[in-house]
């Protein structure tokens, strides 16, 4: 009895639907009707108001045959265009309110093209019907010519209204939001940033990786020698701590750069992959490695790339450490930021926090060991951890710590993108990331508020400074000035070489001290983004001295910066 009434309920609910699609069908096919209305008025107001004007005969025109283009677009016919148009499986009926109409069609694939075909020239007087090879998409059209354009997405059909000059068609047509299209969902899931935008593309044994990066100001000097520089620090294969796979990474840019400075184009960067090792990776196709993202994309997508986890794989961020790298100089080059990590834990070997002065520390003493630790009494016992475990086909995690020291004062915003929370998001967005604090972190829970307090004083240059940092260089969402900490965890590398729940993996093991590029990269890349915001929004008009500073330019000779 239950479940007959959950099917009835079903039913009627359907049925419901479809009542109210028909309804919305008829509401819009009346709302046309209207905008015919209303055109026909504009063109007898039009023609009445000419009456006492000396007419102008229009030039003939020949009636055009299918497939055939028309004449071409006169150049200014944008200004005198107007059209209501529906369209139904493939046709288009326009009414056109000009003699030079033919240049350019709306309603074709989200752009305003003449790739629609005249199929019928000779139904009365301005009405023209085209053939379309794609459904219309129910996103308002916006081009620099022609505004005003919303769609209407009702079943298989799409009632729009475009207005430029003559108003054709209802006003209440024309500006009506579409409530459908408005709910559309946009998951790509491959770029980050508003200001500086990154792509990334390709995957672990395809033809390459690399990156698009969109924004980058202009007349930055920029060559691939500066980017293969932390890409040779991410590179496998360099020692036994890490991955074996053998690659060259060598970068190669394919546009945003003319002699040797930016353009202010989109810079494409590409890394060819040249040890592909596909067959590798066939048992794959048969069972799921354990811990690995085999299984949730074939539930998120129904498929995926068999051969070494496709996006999923370290190989990745190969687009975000060329890009990071892009990041590191501009702000270097701008305002003297630093951007530094290093392993702080390896496995059960913790670095005490003490042992490092970040205010001193150099790239050279991170990079003085495999560990890529800048203490080298515990950069050995990192090591000898790794050995004991690397021998019994194992793997280990382990900890980074990164610090950003220089960094200008007020980046960040209250709330949802508040510094500490975009920091997060990139940094758990590399693979094998398991967890991410800043400042005092989780061991802050257990201080008291004046414990943890950060006093603030002036120092000897009248600047607002804080005692201590608990805070991790920011307060509220915004940075406060001082140095940057934070610390991500990393898990203990999924691909081993023990027998593993159903089936044995020989591919290896990665990781290693190789995340440490790609922790720096992710923090550039969310900085220099909050340094365009922040130059946007608080730098336009005059700053007030009493509170803010200014993002200063550098010295030309010491930037390296030609203007």
């Amino acid at each position: 009895m239950h479940n007959n009434l959950v099917d009835l309920t079903h039913r009627t609910d359907r049925k419901l639907d479809e009542v109210v699609a028909q309804l919305e069908l008829v509401e819009a096919r009346l709302r046309f009707v209207e905008a015919l209305v209303v055109a026909a008025k504009a063109r007898a107001d039009a023609a009445e108001a000419m009456d006492d004007e000396e007419p102008i005969k229009d030039e003939e025109e020949e009636p055009f045959e299918d497939g055939d283009d028309g004449p071409a677009d006169s150049g200014n016919s944008a200004s005198t265009f107007s059209s209501t148009a529906w369209d139904l499986t493939g046709l288009v009926v326009v009414r056109v309110v000009s003699s030079s109409f033919l240049g350019f069609i709306p309603l074709i694939d989200d752009k305003i093209t003449a790739a629609a075909r005249p199929i019928n020239t000779k139904i009365q007087k301005d009405i023209v019907m085209f053939q379309v090879d794609s459904h219309p998409r129910c996103n308002p059209l916006i081009d620099g010519r022609i505004t005003g354009l919303k769609v209407l997405a009702l079943g298989t059909e799409c009632v729009g209204l475009q207005s430029s000059g003559l108003v054709v068609g209802s006003s209440q047509l024309a500006t009506q939001e579409d409530n459908r299209s408005s709910k559309e969902i946009k998951a790509a899931g491959s770029t980050y940033g508003n200001y500086f935008r990154v792509t990334t593309f390709g995957e672990s044994h395809g033809g390459g990786v690399g990156c698009v990066i969109d924004g980058c100001p202009p007349r930055i000097p920029l060559t691939e020698a500066d980017l293969q520089i932390d890409l040779d620090r991410r590179r496998p294969g360099q020692s036994r701590i890490t991955t074996p796979r053998k690659e060259t990474d060598t970068a190669h840019i394919y546009s945003g750069v003319a002699e040797g400075f930016t353009t202010g184009s989109p810079i494409m960067i590409k890394v060819p992959n040249t040890d592909q090792r596909g067959k590798d990776y066939s048992e794959m196709s048969m069972a799921y490695r354990p811990s690995h993202a085999d299984a949730t994309y074939d539930f998120k997508y129904g498929t995926r790339s068999v051969e070494g986890g496709g996006r999923s794989s370290a190989r990745e961020t190969i687009g975000r450490v060329a890009a990071g790298a892009v990041a590191k100089k501009i702000l270097k080059a701008y305002s003297g930021t630093e951007i530094l990590a290093y392993v702080s834990q390896a496995h059960k070997v913790v670095l005490p926090e003490d042992l490092v002065d970040h205010e001193t520390l150099t790239l050279d003493q991170v990079e003085s060991n495999i560990a890529r630790c800048p203490h080298p009494e515990y950069a050995e016992k990192m090591i000898a951890a790794i050995d004991a475990i690397r021998v019994t086909g194992d793997s280990v995690g382990g900890v980074v710590t990164c610090i950003v020291r220089n960094l200008p004062r007020g980046l960040g915003s209250p709330v949802f993108d508040k510094l500490e929370a975009e920091l997060a998001k990139a940094a758990l967005s590399l693979p094998a990331t398991k967890g991410f604090e800043f400042g005092s972190g989780f061991a802050g829970t257990f201080l008291t508020g004046s414990e943890h307090n950060d006093e603030f004083y002036m120092d000897e240059h009248g600047r607002v400074r804080t005692r201590t940092n608990r805070s991790g260089g920011i307060q509220g969402g915004i940075s406060n000035g001082e140095i940057i900490n934070m610390r991500i965890a990393f898990k203990p590398t999924s691909t081993i070489s023990l027998a593993n729940s159903v089936f044995v993996l020989t591919c290896g093991m990665g990781g290693g001290g190789a995340a440490v590029p790609m922790v720096e990269a992710s923090v550039a890349l969310v900085l220099i983004d909050q340094l365009l915001a922040q130059y946007a929004q608080c730098q336009l008009f005059p700053i007030n001295p009493d509170f803010q500073e200014p993002l200063q330019l550098p010295k030309l000779e010491q930037s390296g910066i030609s203007l």
